[in-house]
Formats: C-alpha cells, sequence, structure tokens
C-alpha cells in the first residue's frame, strides 16, 4: 500500500496511538513529545499534509511505513 495525504487532526490522531503527546503550542508550529524527543507538527492550514511531508514526519518519529499502514 502507498501512503496518502492526510488531514492535521488524523496526523495528531494517529501520532498519539503511537505513543506521542500533544500537540502543544510553540513560536511558530506546534510540536508533539514522546521521551525526550519532540516533533514538529504542521500548522492547520485548512488543507492535507501531502506525501513528502508525511514521509519527513514519519522518519523524525521513528515511525516506519509498515506501521503507520497498519490499521489503528
Amino acid at each position: 500500500m502507498r501512503l496518502t495525504p492526510t488531514s492535521r487532526p488524523d496526523l495528531v490522531k494517529r501520532l498519539r496511538t503511537f505513543g506521542w503527546q500533544g500537540p502543544f503550542a510553540g513560536k511558530k508550529h506546534s510540536h508533539m513529545v514522546k521521551g525526550d524527543v519532540q516533533l514538529t507538527i504542521p500548522n492547520p492550514h485548512g488543507g492535507e499534509i501531502g506525501v513528502n511531508l508525511l514521509k519527513i514526519i514519519l522518519k523524525e518519529a521513528g515511525i516506519s511505513r509498515h506501521d503507520w499502514l497498519r490499521p489503528p
């Protein structure tokens, strides 16, 4: 299966299932936290998060494509 664009609320919901907490307000962007790791997430501009940005976020979060595509 392939990655598809996702909405910000869906991204936050899915990241929470992987143990991330937040989102917390930052200066320019909000972020989520897991242990000592902080993950910057896009601002809610109403559009979807594209596949390329989603790949970057998943890499920074340490989540494999296989795990992301597995049903929650």
